[in-house]
């Protein structure tokens, strides 16, 4: 069966089997639709549902995380959710950390969450999202332990986006003519970027327009770098950070072509040093299994964030072999940077087995991906790109100033690059977005790599969330009846994404200089349907709400820390963790401050519910990571988190 077919054909039935409302209860075959008295919610595979006493109860496979769902009358969401609670767990008595608004989507009138205070020896989180529709209100509360709820984030995404009225009929594009980007539109899509800047600080972007598989717009908006003049425009270039996925997977169809390598193929075939923490689990990844986030392998950022100085593309296959899965192959969707890097690498060994790694993976990506496509200013060549037009990172502080960010962590992801290293500009990827709108071909015609390699790599592997899936390196989605292959990128002061509607070739790629621009991805994406199918207009709100959020998250954060020198007597001056370094603790005026080598931080204090002590990093690039303090003079320590692995730093 040709790939094409056989990527509509499994969209097909994924979709027809999460539109089916059933009361169902026991453990779901699938990812399945719920009816819940007026509301219908999905439940993610494997997941238990329970009804009693009017409630909704989705149980996770481990038993100690649940998704509770009530109907309630109240006079407001704190009213709502406490009614909840008192009928889910009537002992219930956490303290409200925050209070935030969302979009209010998919037929509520309100949507309210609510965050409890957990202390960190719990490592729970909870939260609850109170929806109003008309006199009542739905409340979804959440419950679960952080190692759970992080391994299972698709089962969250999927049932807060499916949560609406059983009778609300979602906005459907699907049998809209699409219309044309002319001038008119792309003002539209212009003026909507420029507003969203304003309101959530970014200080430059740069994007462009595929209509029909040609490109019809490139250009920029704002500044490179704050208090500088100089304007970015279509050739500045930004980090694009996990768009590499896409393009390193592409480079890996390349490789398809030719025969030297297989999709369905054991990655211990074209090479064998590849290894993971168990022979058992290193046998059983095959070449897709390294970029479809569907092994079961969990994120292991902190560890090469933390030590890079030194590190190498052959420490970044090391690092791998120390991970092991903590879910089932194709079970959940877990997304892992270091196999997306092993991926990279070992196409570009494939490609000049003669050649270091990272030099033939450079070169590899070269030959076949950017030279081919006229992405002629693209590199991986970190000083390359910092003497030409770059766009600087950017984040707002804790006190919401704008500011630049140093370089530093970016330099990070350089041993891993794989997964997230590309330098490019807009003018550059739209080029590698027109490849996938056409399937392959280049403006004159030619095939540059064929379409069902390039296709396989949209074949759904596992799940992210509602009618949404991730293949190898790129997420497929049907957002409101239209298919959308997309993918983002994140690093410290940069966010991008592109979008595109395969069936039109219509597309946007957009790049931004700011943590701020995670805010504008996805409504990007819903303004670009609603120009291009005249929607409901609910993208600028969505902005408008993320920017209010982002404000509310920043004070809860200044609020609940306290100068750390009053509680520094706590610390010792130096650290050692076996997976992150050294740690020093230096003292800088008033600041306390963490210098882990590659990067520093100062820290705040904040005591805890159950009696612990905690320093949470507060810089510009990297505020809320916490470190928990314990031990006795001499024998100190701190203990860091990620949502399946904790780290311990003993004193020296």
């Amino acid at each position: 069966m040709p790939v094409r077919t056989l990527i509509s054909l499994t969209l097909s039935l994924i979709l027809a089997s999460s539109a089916l409302g059933q009361e169902v209860s026991g453990k779901l075959p699938a990812d399945t639709s719920l009816v819940a008295g007026t509301n219908s919610i999905s439940g993610a595979r494997d997941w238990n549902a329970q009804r009693d006493k009017g409630l909704l109860v989705l149980t996770a496979p481990e038993g100690d995380s649940r998704f509770v769902l009530a109907e309630v009358r109240a006079d407001n969401p704190q009213a709502a959710t406490a009614a909840a609670w008192a009928r889910y767990q009537p002992s219930f008595k956490r303290t409200v950390r925050q209070t935030t608004r969302r979009p209010d989507a998919n037929g509520w009138k309100q949507h309210t969450v609510l965050e409890y205070e957990t202390a960190p020896t719990e490592k729970r989180w909870v939260e609850a999202h109170a929806l109003q529709n008309g006199a009542s209100w739905t409340v979804l509360l959440v419950d679960g332990s952080e190692q759970t709820l992080s391994k299972r984030e698709a089962a969250y995404q999927l049932a807060i986006q499916s949560l609406q009225p059983k009778d609300y009929v979602r906005e459907s594009f699907a049998s809209r003519t699409p219309h044309a980007l002319d001038a008119a539109r792309q003002q539209q899509m212009r003026s909507f970027l420029q507003d969203s800047m304003k309101k959530l600080g970014i200080p430059g972007l740069s994007y462009a327009l595929l209509d029909h598989g040609k490109v019809v717009f490139e250009g920029g908006l704002g500044v490179r770098e704050l208090g500088k003049p100089a304007p970015v425009d279509a050739n500045t270039l930004f980090m694009a950070a996990s768009n590499t996925k896409g393009m390193s997977t592409l480079m890996l169809s390349t490789l398809v072509d030719e025969g030297k390598l297989k999709w369905d193929q054991p990655v211990t075939q074209v090479y064998p040093a590849f290894k993971l923490g168990s022979a058992e689990t290193t046998a059983q990844v095959l070449v897709k299994h390294l970029v479809c986030a569907c092994t079961g392998l969990p994120r292991q950022d902190l560890e090469w964030i933390f030590e890079y100085k030194d590190a190498t593309p052959e420490d970044s296959l090391k690092l791998l072999a120390t991970n092991s899965p903590t879910s089932g192959f194709g079970e959940v969707y877990q997304y892992n940077n270091l196999m997306a890097s092993a991926a990279g690498y070992i196409g570009g060994h494939l490609a000049y087995p003669d050649k270091p790694l990272g030099a033939a993976y450079d070169e590899a990506m070269q030959r076949r991906i950017f030279t081919p496509l006229g992405m002629d200013s693209t590199t991986f060549d970190m000083a390359k790109a910092l003497s030409s037009n770059h766009a600087s990172p950017h984040g707002t502080s804790l006190d919401g100033k704008i500011e630049v960010m140093p370089m530093a962590m970016n330099y990070s992801v350089v041993p891993h690059r794989p997964a997230g290293g590309v330098w490019t500009s807009a003018h550059d990827m739209v080029r590698y977005v027109q490849l996938e709108a056409n399937q392959g071909k280049l403006p004159d015609g030619t095939q540059m790599v064929s379409a069902d390699a390039l296709l396989a790599r949209r074949i759904p592997q596992v799940s992210e969330g509602r009618d949404a899936n991730y293949g190898m390196g790129l997420s497929v989605e049907t957002a409101w009846g239209v298919q959308v292959v997309m993918h983002g990128g994140s690093l410290f002061g940069y966010k991008s994404n592109f979008f595109l509607l395969p069936d039109s070739g219509i597309g946007i790629v957009l790049l931004t200089n700011s943590d701020q621009g995670v805010g504008l991805l996805r409504p990007t994406m819903r303004r670009l349907l609603e120009i291009v199918y005249d929607g409901k207009p609910e993208a600028a709100e969505s902005v408008r709400q993320t920017a209010a959020r982002d404000v509310t998250e920043r004070k809860t954060e200044r609020d609940h820390n306290k100068p750390a020198a009053v509680a520094s007597a706590a610390l010792a001056r130096r650290y050692r963790s076996a997976e992150l370094g050294e740690l020093a603790v230096l003292r800088k005026g008033r600041d306390v401050v963490f210098d882990f080598g590659e990067w520093q931080s100062p820290v705040a204090a904040r005591k805890n519910a159950d009696g612990t002590l905690s320093f949470v990093t507060t810089s510009t690039a990297f505020w809320g990571l916490e470190f928990i303090a314990g031990g006795a003079p001499g024998k100190r320590t701190l203990l860091v988190r990620d949502g399946q692995h904790e780290y311990a730093f003993s004193e020296i």
